[in-house]
This record gives C-alpha cells, sequence and structure tokens, in this order.
C-alpha cells in the first residue's frame, strides 16, 4: 500500500505502547480448534430445528461456513426447505452503500425472493412472512453498537412474534472480542444505531444481544441461538480459523473493526472517517487538520495500544459527502495491543483536542453524534473542557452495571 506522508508521517509511539505490537499475536500452536459458526453447529448437531419447516433466512455475503461456502447453499445442499431470503442494509450482496435503501429483488442463483429490510420496509410484513413457518437469522455483526444489524435482528424478532414465528439465530464471534468499553446509551435517545441500554462496545454476539433485546424489549418471540461452537471471548478474529468477510463496504478489515467503536462518532462532526479512502475507520482528517500539531499533543494523552501517524488521503465518492476528491490531512491510526486498546477513549481524547485546538472548524452535527453517542452528555462534556479521562471515569459505573446485568444472556466464556 502507498502512503502519501506528511513531514509528521512517522508512527507518533503513545505511552504504554511501545514494545507490545506482538503481545496479541496468534500462531498455529495458541490459535486453539477452528470455531464452527452457527451454521455449522445446525447442520451438523440440531437440524431437527428446521427439518420440515417452510424457512426464511436473514443473511448477507459474510453468511458463510469455514470454507467460505454460503448459507443458501449449504442449507439447501441439506435438504432444507427455504422459501424466502431477507437482507439487512448493504443488501444480499454487501454492496449497498451506507444508509442507501435497498429494493427487494429475486436471487438468479435460486429463483428465492430477497425481502429487503433496509429500505421501505425494515420489518418483514404480513405478505414476506406468509408461508414461512420458521426464520434463521445469520449475519456478522461489527462488535459496536451502531450497527444497524441488531435492529434489523429485532425487528424481525417483533414482527415473528406477531405471527407466532421462530426465529432461530445462527451465532458468530464478536469479531473484536468480549471487551466492554465506552458510555451506556441512555433509551430515550434510542434508535436503529443504538436500541438498547448498552456501551459503544458492548462485547457480546448478535445472538447474546438478541437475547438481552428479547428481554429489555419485552419482546414475546420463540427465540434460539444456536452458538458457534468452540469460541472464547478472549479470542483475536484470527484465532477462529474462520474467513473474514467484511461486514460492510467501509468496514474492511479486522482493523477497522477495532477503530469503529470509538472513530464512528467522528461521523457527527466535520471530519472525514475516511469513506472513499483504502483504509476507511482506521484514520479521520480534514483539509484543515494540523497533523503535527495534534500528534504532538497525543504523546502525551496517554492512550495505550494504539499508535498514529500523519497522512494524506483523497477520498472518492466517499458516501457521507464529506471532501470528494480533495486532498485531506489526515491522522492514522493502528493497533497495537488489542488487550489494551480503547478505541472510544482514543476517539474522546481526539476530539477534546481538536476541540481546544480548532473548535471552528470541528463541525458539530449535534443530532448525528447525539444520536451515536447516546445522549448529549459526551458532547456537551467535551465542550465544557472535561479532561477525557474524567469523561471515560462517568462512564464507569453504569458499565458495571450493564456488565452484570448481561451475565445471564451470555453464551460463551471468557477463558
Amino acid at each position: 500500500m502507498h502512503w502519501q506522508a506528511s513531514l509528521f508521517g512517522w508512527w507518533c509511539l503513545v505511552a504504554g505502547c511501545a514494545g507490545h505490537a506482538s503481545s496479541r499475536a496468534t500462531s498455529p500452536a495458541d490459535a486453539g480448534p477452528p470455531v464452527r459458526p452457527g451454521i455449522e453447529v445446525l447442520l451438523s448437531d440440531s437440524l431437527a430445528l428446521v427439518w420440515g419447516r417452510r424457512v426464511g433466512l436473514v443473511t448477507n455475503q459474510a453468511g458463510v461456513d469455514r470454507d467460505g461456502v454460503g448459507d443458501v447453499e449449504r442449507l439447501r445442499g441439506a435438504g432444507v426447505n427455504l422459501v424466502a431470503l431477507f437482507s439487512p442494509e448493504h443488501g444480499f450482496r454487501g454492496t449497498a452503500a451506507p444508509g442507501a435503501a435497498v429494493a427487494s429483488t429475486i436471487d438468479s442463483a435460486t429463483g428465492l425472493p430477497i425481502y429487503s429490510l433496509y429500505g421501505r420496509n425494515s420489518s418483514p410484513t404480513d405478505s414476506m412472512l406468509a408461508g414461512v413457518d420458521l426464520l434463521l437469522v445469520d449475519l456478522q455483526d461489527a462488535g459496536a453498537r451502531y450497527f444497524t444489524y441488531l435492529h434489523t435482528t429485532v425487528e424481525v424478532m417483533r414482527a415473528a412474534a406477531r405471527r407466532g414465528i421462530p426465529v432461530v439465530v445462527l451465532d458468530r464471534p464478536d469479531p473484536i472480542g468480549g471487551a466492554v468499553q465506552g458510555n451506556v446509551l441512555d433509551t430515550t435517545y434510542a434508535s436503529p444505531v443504538g436500541m438498547l441500554a448498552i456501551p459503544m462496545r458492548p462485547g457480546m454476539t448478535l445472538g447474546e444481544l438478541a437475547r438481552l433485546a428479547r428481554a429489555d424489549l419485552a419482546i414475546g418471540v420463540d427465540l434460539k441461538v444456536v452458538p458457534a461452537a468452540g469460541w472464547r471471548r478472549t479470542q483475536d478474529w484470527d484465532q477462529t480459523g474462520l474467513p473474514f468477510i467484511p461486514p460492510s463496504p467501509n468496514l474492511r478489515s479486522v482493523e477497522s473493526l477495532y477503530h469503529y467503536p470509538g472513530l464512528c462518532l467522528f461521523e457527527g462532526t466535520a471530519l472525514s472517517v475516511g469513506r472513499g479512502s483504502e483504509a476507511p475507520f482506521e484514520q479521520v482528517g480534514a483539509p484543515w487538520l494540523d497533523t503535527a500539531a495534534v500528534l504532538a499533543r497525543l504523546r502525551g494523552a496517554g492512550l495505550e495500544g494504539v499508535v498514529f501517524r500523519g497522512v494524506t488521503f483523497t477520498p472518492h465518492q466517499p458516501g457521507d459527502s464529506k471532501y470528494a476528491d480533495t486532498l485531506v490531512q489526515g491522522i492514522r491510526l493502528r493497533v497495537t495491543d488489542r488487550s489494551r486498546y480503547d478505541p472510544t477513549l482514543t476517539a474522546v481524547t481526539l476530539l477534546a483536542l481538536l476541540q481546544g485546538m480548532d473548535p471552528a472548524h470541528l463541525g458539530w452535527n449535534p443530532p448525528q453524534f447525539d444520536r451515536l453517542a447516546g445522549g448529549p452528555f459526551l458532547r456537551t462534556a467535551i465542550l465544557a473542557g472535561q479532561p477525557p479521562s474524567a469523561i471515560a471515569s462517568s462512564w464507569a459505573g453504569p458499565r458495571a452495571e450493564f456488565e452484570s446485568r448481561r451475565r445471564s444472556f451470555l453464551l460463551y466464556p471468557s477463558d
């Protein structure tokens, strides 16, 4: 990959980072046996759940087995009677732009209808569910509160509850592990990018979140979760043996997923998060950004597990209307120690630095930022000049309550 380096283009090692770049490196010896995703467990151990039923499947391009074979092929090959397909944001093939409405269509390979749940309808209608006896959900979550696949799953559960249709979630690992970080959403500000009282990084799989949602939202659905066999909450993605398939067009790498719980907040500012560049959600920037000054201040910020570099990039068709075909001065992030890195604290630190250095250009978009942040409190604290460490400390109590509350919904060991 070609980097266009600025004067301060060398990696800026933040306090506590040096020496940890390989502390979570994996090898065949420590990877353990390959993880089996829920689709494989269903077909090998729990086929009775779907046998003899007319099945609807909610999935997309990431619904595959360990060998990359898609759910549709696997289910039809096992004799399962698939009668309808449903797709979330980005569509069945995962190529639609973020936020773009997706139309329903027909799958050319099977002739099955693909009903879009991100467009005219966000919930399956009665006509879509006509002739469906059971719904399977197999979606790869991104590990952050903002991702819309939980909203899609909840809407499927609600629609199924109204018609008395069971729902089975075919679970997959949380791609960034089981760490819990960030603030807990105030449900007064619930939206499709934050439905439950969970932190920015909840450390739960989609199946576990579905169990939590059924309780928190009082959804009277017959819900079962087929767990991913062999997964532990402490495992990195590269220890699972599963292929990495980007869950959306702008989350193209495991690296981007680790930054997403923090950098997504910049969507509510004038800064680009790298959409339309070679590394979305691995960098932030704007034409006016003084990267040298920002990097100098980051050196004393006390952040751990991450390094920074000054870069330039030019967004092409970014999709968020930020700096299309314009040279952007940016800060690139790279995780050096996944076990110590807190993307939410890192993002708040960057936001606070920029607010203090160049408040006229930061360009808050309060409705969008507050929706992502789970309320106006974070923006208000930054504008009031509260130190990032104090802001993060204020999250500890609600987060501890969440961690206690989530225990009964967890399906995987933490060691």
